[in-house]
C-alpha cells in the first residue's frame, strides 16, 4: 500500500506557463511534502514517456502521475494522488473526487487544456 512518503514522479508540461506556476504552488503548499516529489518536464520526452506507458499526446492533455509501485495516474486521479499526500490539500484531493464534482471538474479541466494548447499553437 501507498503512503504519503512514498516518492511521486510527476509528468507536467514545462512550456506551459501556468503549469509551472502550479507547480510552484503546489511545492509551496506541500512544504516538507514536496521533497518526495520528482518533477519530469514532457518537453522533448516522447521516447521515454512512450518507455513509460504514457502516451505523449495523452501527457500534453492531462497530467500524469506515477507511484511508487509505477501505476499511472492521469487528470483528475493524478491531481488527487498528488494533493492527497498533502495535509494542506488533502481537503481538495477529497472534494475533487466527489462523485457530483469530480465529471463536471473534469469538463472543466479538459476544455481549459484544450483550450491552452490550441491558443498555444500545441495541438
Amino acid at each position: 500500500m501507498a503512503t504519503a512518503r512514498d516518492p511521486l514522479t510527476v509528468y507536467y508540461d514545462g512550456a506551459c506557463p501556468r503549469c509551472v506556476r502550479d507547480r510552484a504552488r503546489y511545492e509551496r503548499l506541500a512544504g516538507e511534502h514536496a521533497a518526495d516529489t520528482c518533477w519530469v518536464d514532457i518537453s522533448g520526452r516522447d521516447d521515454e514517456l512512450r518507455r513509460r506507458g504514457i502516451d505523449p499526446h495523452a501527457a500534453l492533455r492531462e497530467l500524469h502521475v506515477a507511484g511508487a509501485d509505477g501505476r499511472i495516474h492521469r487528470e483528475l486521479d493524478a491531481y488527487i494522488v498528488l494533493m492527497a499526500r498533502t495535509p494542506r490539500l488533502r481537503p481538495l484531493a477529497w472534494l475533487i473526487g466527489l462523485p457530483v464534482i469530480r465529471p463536471l471538474l473534469s469538463w472543466l479541466y479538459r476544455t481549459a487544456v484544450l483550450h491552452r494548447l490550441r491558443a498555444s499553437g500545441r495541438l
